[in-house]
Formats: structure tokens, C-alpha cells, sequence
């Protein structure tokens, strides 16, 4: 599968200029089966060159979403696909720096159109897209936008498949036998790798495990941890691979889960030197000696419970600063504005004057509890009910008063009747990061909830 992207940008450089604009078209070879697409507020100025070339102009992008918002969409749809674009270099460079900047590393093998049209339509005086289209009359609308040009690389990427009769693609779609890997690592457990999601282990020689890892596709991750060479650690974990088995979970939720337990449970050593937790910072609440609600973002490693959690500062204070707009709220009161007196946004109009007393705790910490509000459960006991393992299986999540009990699997048939969803839990501890990742996977997915 091929994920064909195209973005437009504030500048040139990847470390200095911003995405403004992505659209990426899911691509089996043959047709498009998914399509995503964006405007992308920068968080700078657009130059004006830039908008006469693109035409986004600084007021299109203003309520836009930030990329930590749509990280996740562009995770999820290119994930075990192929990154496909003309000169992918610039584009998959702002792409990886921006999940970069938010504390992640994004991987994805890729397929430049420029190389590929040279290879397989050699000598042609120009490979620049807009040449191309008109050489081989691919309609190219939209110009300089993202869509516009993501759509044009589709149409050039197909015509190039079907012109290629050295199979150029087909090493790239099914990339050879790894080098440089542990011997023991056959090539039939390689293919018996499942396309699906659950938790995956790799075990050294010695029968120990030495990592453990969650994914959408599990054949695809393993083997981006097999061509890695990234760092010297990953090369170092990559030879020390001697086995692989794996759990299926059916669903996203599920295998996070229960990568968290079994993290926690067997502790591997390249889990320590490789992960990071996903969740760092927290959001934390307190009453001050006048009886306000103070919020504050603070690593979630003190060891208290936090409201909610982000994986990364930044984006905790973006989403922050968005919820304090929401429900009018002190900047000062949410660790957002640091200096004596009355805040900013109180001398503009914006804050009702609880950081200067012309509030009241009563009425300023209605307004907080709205806010502490979302992030309780909506029931207090329930089931969540996601997809199984197979077609007539369902995932059961269960949560009993505000408690997380365990999950398990059972027939969908039976998705109804409380006490077989009770017998098919299996026991699993409960801890804060259980409740982030069921939380942060309910603020952004549309699950079945039973109510008990």
C-alpha cells in the first residue's frame, strides 16, 4: 500500500519552517482507498511569497488545526504503508520534524516519484511534476496546494506501476531478506508475521526478553526495527533478535494496554534504553490559600494521579491554553502567565479578575470543575466494547466504580449479556497509566459503552 503525500510550507527548511498544508491519498496499486487532507495552523507567519505561490494566506490557517492535532490521523492512516512523493526527501523531512518537535520518531519507508519516473521513463528533459503530468497528460489542478499536487502524484505513481516492467516497485512493496540480522531469525518466521494489531517480543539467544512493542501492523513495525540503523542501540537490539512471537488484540486500545502491563511486568532492557514514556506531563490541580482551583502542568513522574496527561510540554501548553479560552479561565490560575499582579488577559477583558480577587472562588471554580469535568468517565460502571480479534469476536474493556478490572475477549453475539462480558475479563492491575491511555482513546474515538 502507498501513502502519497503532499504538504505545503512556510519555507524550505525543515527545521526552521512550518507545515501548512497536508494531504496524503491511501493508494493499493491500483486505486485510492483513503484519503486525508488539512489545512495546518503553523504557529508563525506564512511569508508573502509563500501565499502568492500557495495562496494560504496567514488568515486561512488561523483556526486551523495545530499538527500535534492531526499527529495522530497521520500516524494511524500511513502507517505500514509506503511514504510515496515527488522529492519525498522534502516532504517526509518536514513530516518527521514535525513529530520531532512533539517527541516522536516517525518512520516510514519511501518511494520517491522523481527517481522513480527517471528509472522507469529515462531521458526526459525535466522530472519536475508539473513536466511530468504534461508529458504523460496527467491533469494537474489545484497547483501548489496540497491536494491539488498529492492527487497528480497518484495519477503519475499509477502510470509509472503500470510502465514499470523491471518490477522496480516490487522490491520496495516487498523488501528482501534483512542484513545484518541475527541468524536465527528465519525467513518463514518473517513471513508468518501478521498484518495486524497486537503486541509484539523479541527474545535474544538466551530465551530473554529484550523488548516489547505495540502496533497497528506488527509485520510492519518488526520490520522497521530490522532495518533500523538509526542509532547505535537500535542496531544493537536488531542483532541481539533471535525470536519474535506476538499477541493479537483486535483493536488499538487493547494492545496498548497490554503493552503497558507487560512493560511493567518483565521491565526489558530495551524498553528502558529505547522508550520514553508516552505520557510525561500531567495537569494537576490544587487549592490555593484562597480557596481557587490552581491548575499547573508537571511531570507525571511525582508519583500523584494527574487529570489528564500530554506527550510533550508543548503540547500540553497548547491544549491548555485552549481549554482555559474555552471556559474562561485565569492564565495565572493555570501556570500560563508568570509575573505580580493581575493577568494579561484581565486588563484586556478576557479574564473575569480571579488572579486579582475581582472573582470569586465560588464562581471562578465552577468554571474549573466544567473543565475537570470532561475528563471523568461518563459512567461509573461499563463495559467498552471494541473489535475482537476476529469478525465475531469482540474486545471487553471493563470499568467498575471509576476502576479499571481487566479486559478480555468474547463472541459478538453475546455483547449484550453483562454477566458473560464479567466472566470473559481477565484481571489486570490498575494504575494512572491505564486510565490516561482509556481517556486520551475516549476524547478521540467513538467507542460502544455499556452501562451497567
Amino acid at each position: 500500500m502507498f501513502a502519497v503525500v503532499d504538504i505545503e510550507t512556510t519555507g524550505g527548511s525543515p527545521r526552521k519552517e512550518k507545515i501548512t498544508e497536508i494531504a496524503v491519498y491511501i493508494h493499493d496499486g491500483l486505486k485510492i482507498v483513503d484519503e486525508f487532507s488539512s489545512l495546518v495552523n503553523p504557529e508563525c507567519n506564512i511569508p508573502y511569497f509563500i501565499t502568492g505561490l500557495t495562496g494560504i494566506t496567514n488568515e486561512m490557517v488561523s483556526d486551523a488545526p495545530k499538527f500535534f492535532e492531526i499527529a495522530r490521523e497521520i500516524v494511524q492512516i500511513t502507517e505500514g504503508h509506503i511514504f510515496v512523493a515527488h522529492n519525498v526527501n522534502f516532504d517526509y523531512s518536514f513530516v518527521r520534524q514535525e513529530f520531532k518537535n512533539l517527541g516522536f520518531e516517525f518512520n516510514r519507508k519511501t518511494l520517491d516519484t522523481v527517481k522513480f519516473a527517471r528509472q522507469v521513463i529515462p531521458g526526459l528533459p525535466s522530472y519536475s511534476l508539473g513536466r511530468l503530468c504534461k508529458q504523460l497528460n496527467i491533469s494537474l489542478t489545484n497547483r501548489h496546494r496540497a491536494a491539488g499536487d498529492a492527487l497528480a502524484t497518484v495519477k503519475l505513481l499509477e502510470e509509472l506501476l503500470s510502465r514499470d516492467k523491471k518490477k522496480i516497485a516490487s522490491k520496495i512493496l516487498k523488501p528482501g531478506y534483512p542484513q545484518g540480522i541475527n541468524p536465527n531469525i528465519s525467513k518463514k518466521l518473517l513471513n508468518k508475521l501478521p498484518e495486524e494489531h497486537g503486541v509484539y517480543y523479541l527474545w535474544d539467544e538466551q530465551g530473554e526478553l529484550i523488548y516489547i512493542g505495540k502496533s497497528i501492523n506488527i509485520r510492519s513495525r518488526i520490520f522497521q526495527h530490522l532495518y533500523n540503523n538509526s542509532t547505535h542501540r537500535a542496531m544493537e537490539m536488531r542483532e541481539k533478535v533471535a525470536d519474535i512471537t506476538w499477541e493479537l488484540t483486535g483493536n488499538e486500545l487493547t494492545a496498548l494496554l497490554l503493552e503497558s502491563d507487560e512493560i511493567k511486568k518483565h521491565k526489558p532492557i530495551y524498553n528502558r534504553k529505547l522508550r520514553r514514556s508516552v505520557f510525561v506531563l500531567g495537569l494537576f490541580s490544587k487549592l490555593d490559600k484562597e480557596g481557587y482551583i490552581i491548575l499547573s502542568l508537571e511531570s507525571t513522574n511525582n508519583g500523584d494521579q494527574a487529570i489528564t496527561t500530554f506527550t510533550s510540554k508543548r503540547e500540553g501548553k497548547e491544549i491548555l491554553h485552549k481549554w482555559v479560552a474555552e471556559f474562561k479561565l485565569c492564565q495565572k490560575f493555570a501556570g500560563l502567565y508568570d509575573h505580580a499582579g493581575a493577568c494579561f488577559q484581565h486588563g484586556i477583558g478576557e479574564c473575569n479578575g480571579a488572579c486579582c480577587g475581582a472573582e470569586s472562588p465560588e464562581v471562578y471554580n465552577a468554571r474549573v470543575q466544567q473543565l475537570l469535568n470532561k475528563f471523568e468517565y461518563a459512567y461509573h460502571n461499563f463495559f467498552m466494547i471494541l473489535q475482537g480479534r476476529t469478525k465475531d469476536e469482540i474486545s471487553v474493556i471493563w470499568i467498575k466504580n471509576g476502576q479499571f478490572q481487566g479486559m478480555g475477549y468474547a463472541p459478538a453475539e453475546h455483547q449484550q449479556n453483562t454477566d458473560l462480558l464479567q466472566d470473559a475479563i481477565k484481571s489486570y492491575p490498575d494504575n494512572r497509566d491505564v486510565h490516561a491511555l482509556i481517556k486520551m482513546y475516549l476524547r478521540k474515538n467513538d467507542v460502544r459503552i455499556l452501562q451497567i
